[in-house]
């Protein structure tokens, strides 16, 4: 598709336009600009919120507008909700929980769950994971918003987008930091002999995780820790905290499996969330009790040799 960008458009967002023009979602917009499949005068754009100009030509691939396919709902799937209200929902996740279908899951997801019980979610964001604003990985435990409105999800990703949202995960690592609060600033990226890793490299992607230390063991050597996600990298926490030589416990993907202590994942929980309402703006924050098999873990540790177990 190739279009010239009138007047009325000039200084407007490119994911915006590209809703307006193609008819389709602003997150679907989003979606073709990441995959680096819309050019402003023969240029790849990297950003959503890029301008566009009047008179600049406007190229997006056909295969944007190839329908996706639509997942079905399953009314099996147990719904933990901290929060609900017509427009957004905020789940307690499950340790092993899936979020959205991918590969080797196309039933038994929390997306799926929430169509079964709100039908209405299936028109909102990513047909291929309606409603979903940001996900955890299946190992990790705790809570995160789901859209139940095209507005409540152009709110959210905007206010993700912003870094606004609010994001407390507590989490088991090897070792001690020389310091007990830190922040570790380094840019993630795929691995490039395995592109389901990611690692820290240069040419990634901006991430930063700020931490603070809660507690320490001295046998075996370990640390409780608290992280603050100011970015929202994939396996942000597992990789920054292994590249500063802590890795998440029972985390054998990212250096931290030498020893599980009855882990079977790795031992990271989102515990609070905070955002905005996307119609009132008031402040909301929510949180999830630490899961049995870190509470376990931290029973079996014992008191600690410094600090204090609070999630």
């Amino acid at each position: 598709m190739i279009e010239i960008i009138p007047e009325p458009l000039d200084g407007e967002r490119v994911d915006r336009v590209i809703s307006m023009i193609l008819g389709i979602s602003r997150s679907a917009a989003a979606t073709a600009v990441s995959d680096g499949l819309v050019l402003l005068d023969g240029t790849t754009v990297s950003k959503v919120s890029h301008k566009v100009a009047t008179d600049q030509e406007l190229r997006v691939d056909d295969s944007v507008l190839e329908p996706e396919p639509e997942i079905a709902a399953d009314p099996s799937v147990e719904l933990d909700l901290a929060y609900e209200d017509e427009h957004v929902l905020v789940v307690r996740k499950n340790p092993g929980q899936i979020v959205h279908p991918g590969s080797g899951h196309s039933m038994g997801t929390i997306a799926q769950g929430v169509l079964a019980r709100f039908p209405e979610v299936r028109t909102v964001g990513d047909p291929a994971r309606p409603g979903i604003v940001h996900r955890l990985d299946k190992g990790t435990s705790g809570v995160f918003m789901v859209a139940r409105t095209d507005e409540a999800y152009e709110s959210l990703v905007e206010q993700l987008r912003d870094r606004t949202v609010s994001r407390r995960y507590i989490t088991i690592g090897w070792g001690h930091p020389k310091t007990p609060r830190g922040v570790v600033e380094a840019p993630i990226g795929r691995a490039v002999r395995d592109p389901t890793r990611m690692v820290v490299r240069d040419d990634g992607k901006k991430a930063r995780t700020s931490y603070s230390v809660l507690a320490t063991w001295d046998e075996p050597k370990l640390t409780l820790f608290s992280c603050v996600l100011d970015t929202g990298r994939t396996h942000q926490i597992r990789v920054h905290l292994e590249a500063i030589h802590h890795p998440v416990l029972g985390d054998a993907r990212y250096g931290g499996g030498r020893e599980s202590l009855g882990m079977e994942r790795p031992a990271l929980h989102a515990a609070e969330l905070g955002f905005s309402h996307p119609t009132t703006g008031e402040w909301l924050e929510f949180s999830a009790p630490t899961p049995d098999d870190m509470a376990a873990v931290l029973t079996t540790l014992g008191p600690p040799s410094s600090g204090e177990v609070v999630s």
